[in-house]
């Protein structure tokens, strides 16, 4: 469990703010946007990768305090996850398949008599 930045209490993976001091953890009210704050000394851009390559439309850039877009320039950047194969068509489809062959193995004793 992560700690709240300002009253070191223990909170919730998905809490939206510090139930002990309503402190906003989350941005938008939203548990899957994280909101990134800064050191009240200098502002989060100074450290950012997306103002380092000038890509960044933040509209308190270059002095933001908060920022939930923020990538830290120091961390790595995690490889995507690998693309897993899609399964071909017929393990996708197992209704039609066996309608198919429902459909060939009646065509065939049609033929037969």
């Amino acid at each position: 469990m992560p700690s709240c930045p300002r009253c070191q209490q223990r909170v919730p993976d998905d809490a939206i703010s510090c139930p002990h001091c309503g402190y906003q953890l989350k941005a938008f009210g939203h548990p899957g946007i994280p909101l990134h704050r800064a050191n009240p000394e200098e502002p989060l851009c100074l450290t950012c990768t997306y103002h380092l390559d000038d890509s960044c439309n933040f509209p308190q850039r270059p002095h933001a305090q908060t920022c939930t877009l923020y990538q830290n320039l120091n961390e790595p950047v995690l490889p995507p996850p690998p693309r897993r194969k899609l399964a071909p068509w017929y393990r996708r489809h197992p209704v039609l398949v066996g309608f198919f062959a429902l459909l060939a193995i009646s065509l065939l004793l049609a033929l037969v008599r």
